[in-house]
């Protein structure tokens, strides 16, 4: 009898398995974050662009702590358009320091063009809300709002289109100067390169072109009429007075009156 046993033995079967994942479930969130993501390149990047080129082309605020201008934009555009028109393009300019500048010019400008110029830090902006306000009623870009510091920075730098990317350089531009610049520097260059009348710059300019006096010799009633001029100075002239002249004099004269009797600063040496 073989009592020899043979263990007992089952086949074994090998089987490799894989693993196939079910499919992605189709939804619109991914579509979503392309078109994000490509808008954003589309739209981020040429803007980001613009942005970085304005402030590479930003001007040198700083210089103008120790040296005057030589010209200005608004100078350089008026002869182009001088010489486009076949027209003589002579300019009548002189640099005075503000302590040349008559007091009563100061007042008149400060309150005829920005009330609350040494109190903001460059933009007045209930100003902005109400030129906005006009802007949005009359259906295109009138009204700009701008004090003293956005004026200069536009007379020095910038074309005199209005857009909002002139608007917007504008602004920075304004920052530097008043971040540079005291109010009394930002004044006395204003003062300098304002426009009154047809290729007259400046205080001392317009003094003896419509007074025939230096600039700080203008009385009261003069520097109200030259500030009257400078919302449209080519318009206007104090020696022509029309109704509207008239009755902006007038109101200068009043806010004059009325600032004396507060605390307002106004530049003095």
């Amino acid at each position: 009898m073989d009592t020899s046993r043979k263990p007992n033995q089952s086949p074994v079967f090998l089987r490799h398995y894989t693993y196939d994942p079910p499919p992605l479930k189709s939804t619109g969130r991914g579509k979503i974050r392309r078109v994000l993501l490509w808008s954003t390149l589309f739209i981020g990047l040429p803007l980001g662009i613009l942005v970085l080129s304005w402030f590479i082309s930003l001007p040198d605020v700083e210089r103008l702590t120790r040296t005057n201008p030589t010209s200005t934009a608004l100078m350089e555009t008026r002869q182009t358009q001088a010489q486009e028109q076949g027209h003589p393009s002579k300019r009548q300019w002189t640099w005075v320091p503000l302590s040349r500048i008559s007091p009563h010019l100061r007042h008149a400008v400060v309150a005829a063009e920005d009330a609350l110029f040494f109190t903001h830090e460059g933009f007045d902006w209930e100003g902005i809300k109400d030129a906005a306000m006009h802007n949005l009623e009359a259906g295109e870009f009138k009204r700009g709002g701008s004090t003293i510091t956005q004026q200069l920075a536009k007379n020095l730098y910038l074309s005199s289109e209005r857009s909002l990317f002139r608007k917007a350089k504008e602004a920075l531009i304004t920052r530097e100067l008043e971040q540079r610049l005291s109010k009394k520097r930002i004044l006395e260059l204003y003062l300098n390169v304002a426009e009154w009348g047809h290729g007259v710059y400046g205080a001392e300019a317009a003094a003896h072109h419509h007074f025939g006096k230096p600039s700080h010799e203008l009385t009261a009633d003069e520097a109200a009429w030259l500030a009257a001029m400078l919302p449209s100075p080519r318009r206007y002239d104090p020696l022509r007075k029309t109704t509207f002249l008239t009755r902006r004099h007038e109101r200068i004269l009043r806010l004059i009156d009325r600032q004396s009797g507060t605390s307002t600063p106004v530049a003095e040496e």
